[in-house]
């Protein structure tokens, strides 16, 4: 009997981070879910990770619109502490993953076996994008604070969508943040965003944003790229290294004809407590104003 050799990919990133934190954000579901993704519009609702021999994985990959989705699982050969992975698909097909220490860098190479259905550079374009997001995510880590929130709204996700992003509505819902807050640009994907606002001394200061992703009625992803300082756009410096990349997201999931409303958003520790305090009173704010529209 002649069996066909298989085919093989190999994607591979240099991280700047060490090997034991590259290790556990590469392992916990609670990382996973934050990186497992090859682009803005695809994103890994939930995660479970057993990880020992003869444990199970399973992390679930969905298009943010909601119209696709699979299940990315298999069951573990053999695992190395922050040395290698290695694994069987549920389809049959062997990965194996290797973690080079480098000091304060860490190499990751994954070689697996492709499949029939997509073209080789297809495959090879999908696993090294989620590779490169997991590098951003690992030598980001660390510099922002993660905030999450979340309210349920008596009003369909297009409704909720569509108010909140409104010019003259979402001044009213962020006045909480600042009482002179509005915007200035558009909200399509690739698009720049001014947010803005008045200081105490009466200057205009506010972010230099853009549009990550905008699939109405589902999720928005803003980047924040620099500041607004006295009507100039500031975005590159020392002024911008402490916002630069963090990211706003708002998911709007359909809960029998309300919306279940989440923020995500990236913050330093400075604002912690502002924000803590501040985001509730906003979303009190927008759920009353789309429930009495």
């Amino acid at each position: 009997m002649i069996t066909k050799e298989k085919t093989t990919i190999t994607v591979e990133a240099l991280i700047d981070a060490p090997v034991e934190r590259v290790w556990e954000l590469w392992t916990d579901p609670k990382h996973i879910v934050k990186w497992n993704n090859a682009s803005d519009d695809w994103h890994s609702p939930r995660s479970e990770n057993d990880l020992h021999e003869g444990g199970r994985f399973v992390s679930r990959m969905e298009s943010r619109d909601g119209s696709q989705g699979f299940d990315f699982s298999g069951v573990y050969n053999k695992v190395e502490f922050q040395k290698l992975i290695d694994y069987t698909l549920d389809d049959g097909r062997r990965v194996k993953i290797s973690f080079s220490s480098k000091g304060d860098q860490t190499r990751v190479k994954e070689i697996f076996e492709a499949e029939h259905t997509n073209s080789m550079e297809m495959q090879y374009s999908g696993w090294q994008a989620i590779l490169d997001n997991f590098k951003r995510y690992a030598e980001e880590y660390g510099r922002f604070e993660p905030m999450h929130f979340e309210i349920l709204i008596n009003a369909s996700a297009e409704k909720v969508y569509r108010i909140m992003l409104d010019k003259k509505h979402y001044s009213e819902w962020t006045s909480e943040f600042n009482p002179a807050s509005h915007y200035k640009g558009s909200w399509e994907k690739g698009s720049k965003i001014l947010f803005i606002g008045t200081d105490k001394d009466g200057s205009t200061g506010g972010m230099v944003s853009k549009i990550k992703e905008n699939i109405p009625g589902r999720f928005v992803s803003i980047e924040h790229v620099g500041i607004l300082k006295d009507d100039k756009e500031i975005t590159a410096g020392s002024e911008t290294e402490s916002w630069a990349g963090a990211l706003e997201n708002y998911t709007f999931s359909d809960q029998d004809g309300t919306t279940l409303l989440s923020i995500d958003c990236d913050t330093t520790e400075e604002f912690v407590s502002y924000f803590s305090d501040t985001w509730p009173k906003a979303l009190n704010r927008l759920k009353r104003i789309c429930e009495e529209k």
